[in-house]
Formats: C-alpha cells, sequence, structure tokens
C-alpha cells in the first residue's frame, strides 16, 4: 500500500512539474557547512583534505568576499593545523590564501585552553577581473610535529561568500592587501634589532561617494623562534604588539582621521610556533572639512619581548594533495575592507 500511495505522489508531482514547465537546474551552494570528523595526520608528510566547496557565478567587474572557519581539538599529539581557501574561475583566475597554527595535545592541561582548542578563520576578497564561475574549496592541511600519526578533531565549521557585491576602489579593484599566491614564499623577521613590520599595507584608495564607513580587517601569521638555532630556540616565546591602522585623507592629501582601536598583544609560544592574530574594526567615514573618501590602510607589529620571530606574508611550495608533488603558494596575512 505504502508504494502504490508514493507512486501516486510521484506521478502527481509530476503532473504539476508538467503544467508548470521544466524544473530549473539546482544551483550551486554559495555555503557549506563542514562534516565533523577525526582526522589523521602524518608526521614527515602534510595530510591536505578538502571540507567542502562553494560556487558563483561572477562579472568581469564583481567583488566578492569568502569566509572560511574551522575548530580543531583533542589532538593525540601537538598537530600542525591549516585553514586553507583555494579559489579558481572557468576565465583562468586563481587565488589561494591559508592561515594555521599548532593545536596542543588535549593532555597538556597546564597549556591555555584557547591552544587546545583553536578555530582557526580564512576571509578574504576575490576578484576575478573577468566573467565567470568561481570556485572556493577549503582545505584542511595538518602534519604531527611528533613521531608517527596523530589524531584530531575536526568539531565544526563553514565555507561561505559572505558578501557576494562588495564595493570596489573608483580604480575597479578590491581594497585588499596581500603577497598573492606567487613563489616565493617571503618572511618578515622580527627582533630587537628588527623591532617593527608594517605589512600587509595597502596603497591610497578612493571609493564612490556615498561611503558611511568601512570594515577593515588584518589577519596575521606570527611566527616564534625565526629562524630556529641549530641548537633549538634559547627563549620559549614571542610577545608581540599587533595593530590595525585605517586612515581617511583630505582633498588636499593632509591626513582627515586616524583609527587605531583594533589592537592585541599577543604571546607567541615556541611550541604553537606559528600564531593567528585576526583584527577588525568599524572605521566611520567623515564628511566635511575636506575630508573625502580616500583612505589607506596597514597591519603595524611589534616585536616586544622574548625569543626573534617574524611576520610571514607567504607561503612556500605547498602540496596539492597528500603526497603530491606537484605544489602550488599561497598568501598568508592579509589586510582588506567592505564598504558599508
Amino acid at each position: 500500500m505504502k508504494r502504490r500511495i508514493f507512486a501516486a505522489a510521484v506521478a502527481c508531482a509530476a503532473t504539476f512539474a508538467g503544467l508548470l514547465g521544466a524544473a530549473p537546474a539546482a544551483q550551486a551552494a554559495t555555503a557549506v557547512t563542514f562534516t565533523p570528523r577525526t582526522v589523521t595526520s602524518p608526521h614527515e608528510t602534510q595530510y591536505v583534505g578538502a571540507l567542502g566547496s562553494v560556487q558563483l557565478s561572477m562579472t568581469a567587474g564583481q567583488t566578492a568576499y569568502v569566509y572560511s572557519t574551522l575548530r580543531a581539538n583533542n589532538a593525540s599529539n601537538t598537530t600542525l593545523i591549516d585553514n586553507e581557501v583555494r579559489c579558481s574561475s572557468t576565465s583562468g583566475w586563481t587565488k589561494n590564501e591559508v592561515l594555521g597554527q599548532n593545536v596542543l595535545i588535549a593532555s597538556a592541561t597546564g597549556a591555555p585552553a584557547s591552544l587546545r582548542d583553536i578555530s582557526v578563520t580564512t576571509r578574504f576578497l576575490v576578484h576575478p577581473g573577468a566573467a565567470g564561475t568561481v570556485t572556493c574549496t577549503t582545505y584542511l592541511r595538518s602534519a604531527n610535529l611528533g613521531l608517527g600519526n596523530s589524531t584530531v578533531s575536526l568539531v565544526s565549521g563553514e565555507l561561505k561568500f559572505a558578501d557576494t557585491s562588495v564595493a570596489n576602489t573608483t580604480a575597479g579593484t578590491p581594497p585588499q592587501a596581500d603577497d598573492g599566491d606567487t613563489p616565493p614564499g617571503r618572511v618578515i623577521g622580527l627582533s630587537s634589532a628588527a623591532p617593527t613590520v608594517r605589512e600587509p599595507a595597502s596603497d591610497t584608495f578612493e571609493m564612490a561617494a556615498p561611503v558611511t564607513g568601512l570594515s577593515v580587517f588584518g589577519d596575521m601569521e606570527l611566527m616564534a623562534c625565526y629562524p630556529e638555532p641549530k641548537d633549538g630556540c634559547p627563549v620559549n616565546s614571542m610577545t608581540a604588539r599587533v595593530t590595525l591602522f585605517v586612515n581617511q585623507w583630505k582633498a588636499d592629501g593632509t591626513l582627515c582621521k586616524s583609527d587605531a582601536s583594533s589592537s592585541v598583544t599577543a604571546l607567541v609560544r615556541r611550541d604553537v610556533h606559528h600564531y593567528v592574530v585576526p583584527l577588525n574594526t568599524r572605521f566611520t567615514a567623515a564628511t566635511g572639512n575636506g575630508c573625502v573618501p580616500k583612505f589607506n590602510f596597514y597591519v603595524k607589529t611589534d616585536w616586544v619581548s622574548g625569543s626573534t620571530g617574524a611576520v610571514q606574508m607567504a607561503s612556500g611550495g605547498l602540496p596539492d594533495a597528500t603526497g603530491s608533488t606537484v605544489k602550488h603558494y599561497d598568501a598568508m596575512s592579509h589586510a582588506f575592507a567592505v564598504a558599508y
């Protein structure tokens, strides 16, 4: 009886669909959540696993904001966790970004819980510059930092186009600063001898009026004990102050307004090694008194104490897949703005 009722329902639905015309093709997802799983990570190579993809048909001048986040914990040994997003268009354009840090072994109860249960967010602007369909995929990259294999729980995560119509500058380009994904990977040292890095940094750009303000993001990858001495790091952490600066300018080229309210003092432990510092500020644009919608932004990192360290601007060659000899490059520390 149930089979006949189901068959009748299908027939009725098909008849109704026929009256309305053919059903439209399914739309590609612009948001996806990640399935929780236990990941086994090798020691001498990286595990590389796709977690989910989103797709968007884009015009030549369109800019979108892509957002990926993942949470990992319960590591059987201290393990590298990277949140990598690779985007490509049918037009041939590509863009890759990666951020990550080590999740400490779960049994290290003397360490802060935030280092044993971590969330890593990778977010940036995509602007293919030519019409086409853009596909972005999040990859989890992991590696055991001890001998043998480690296991880590991927608890949750998502990938989405958070905004599919981000305003460009008047030059038609996205307000974004990074190293891009071409070789070589760049690392800028931090020490008492070279204590300040002002990167990533945008050029001065203009937005079409009216602009209420900018939501500005500066996501940094810091490293402790860089370069590492052959006999090990003599100091087990680096402290650095990281500040996001946003400026607005007057028509005559003088400063209209500046904001440096988004600032963090970060302790980067040797066992964490590289550490993600996400910054964000909402900058309200000024009007009058000669102020115009011209802006620039940058992140200033100041070495405070401890070991030598670095700001990692881009990665070296990363294997495309687990065990692959084919490699690619990713941008790392970066900054961008979304007008509102």
